[in-house]
């Protein structure tokens, strides 16, 4: 009874390092990238103070703004908070892990996705109508890519719970597979999509032929806007933890040790400031590309999937 309570508070402690880490790394982020962009580069810290900033603000509502466009950003929150839940950052075999699997969190993520383009379509703006066209645009082709490439990871440890499938990959120890090397390459390219990060977007400009999901909350402000901008970053580092925990899941813990848990929290912010960097990096070389070419950035993230599972079929199970 005792390990069972043990556990749950350890779930509990996870999801709220969740959600209190993600503004510092979208802070790092932004700083490495200021740094590699000769920039006067902002603190670390930077990212809550500007959620401070908005919780303190007043709300301003458009005349004609519905119940739905008042819930939208408590229920993509929410959806991201849920998400944040069942996603193993430091340690595996917890309790949440057993309640949604990899079908769910993507479930979740479409779920946010649906109401923020609702939210955007309510007030009956341009901006709100073309950043919804174009959200759901993305979406369509960015889930099956996402999809196929984490079922070849659940193909590999024949189970979709996330938490088996990081503590069977762990135990396997360090195993030269292909089907994953192309399966990182398209989870990465669909993070890039879903995050709203370069190529495919550009959080930091709101010029109208470059919007994606920025053009859907511009009509939020104060605690509302808070909420999204929160959420969003809370969607990046779920992404960020997938990539280092589903590929490199070295130091995560396996029990509830004071030492394992210690380890865990160090190495998973290890990889995730090198995550960063290198993400600092591709934005840094990289330029915004044009709307009508994200199908093909996209397009190439699903075939790559594919190739991932087919090679898995083809040469893994095989042997």
């Amino acid at each position: 009874m005792d390990r069972q309570l043990t556990a749950w508070a350890l779930a509990a402690t996870q999801a709220l390092l969740f959600i209190a880490a993600a503004p510092l790394l979208a802070g790092w982020l932004q700083r490495v990238k200021c740094h590699m962009q000769n920039r006067a580069a902002p603190a670390v810290w930077q990212p809550y103070r500007n959620l401070a900033k908005l919780l303190g603000k007043k709300m301003v509502l458009a005349e004609n703004a519905s119940w739905l466009f008042r819930a939208v950003p408590y229920i993509v929150f929410g959806a991201m908070l849920l998400a944040a839940a069942v996603v193993p950052l430091i340690a595996v075999r917890l309790p949440t892990a057993a309640i949604a699997d990899v079908i769910v969190l993507v479930g979740f993520f479409a779920l946010a996705r649906f109401f923020t383009a609702l939210a955007g379509l309510d007030i009956g703006t341009a901006f709100g109508g073309m950043g919804a066209s174009r959200e759901m645009m993305v979406s369509a082709l960015a889930e099956p890519a996402m999809l196929m490439a984490v079922f070849t990871l659940a193909m590999t440890a024949s189970t979709t719970d996330l938490s088996v499938a990081t503590e069977y990959i762990l135990q396997a120890g360090l195993v030269l597979r292909p089907s994953f090397l192309f399966a990182l390459l398209a989870l990465a390219m669909v993070a890039v999509a879903e995050t709203s990060r370069i190529p495919v977007d550009n959080p930091a400009t709101h010029l109208e032929l470059t919007m994606l999901h920025e053009a859907m909350i511009l009509e939020y402000s104060g605690r509302h806007l808070a909420l999204i901008e929160w959420a969003s970053q809370i969607k990046l580092m779920i992404y960020s933890v997938l990539i280092v925990d589903f590929f490199f899941p070295w130091g995560i813990a396996t029990d509830f040790g004071a030492t394992a848990l210690a380890l865990g929290l160090v190495a998973v912010a290890a990889k995730l400031m090198l995550l960063a960097v290198l993400l600092a990096v591709w934005e840094s070389l990289l330029a915004k590309m044009r709307l009508f070419r994200a199908p093909q950035f996209l397009g190439f993230a699903l075939m790559l999937s594919l190739l991932a599972m087919l090679t898995h079929v083809v040469l893994e199970t095989g042997d």
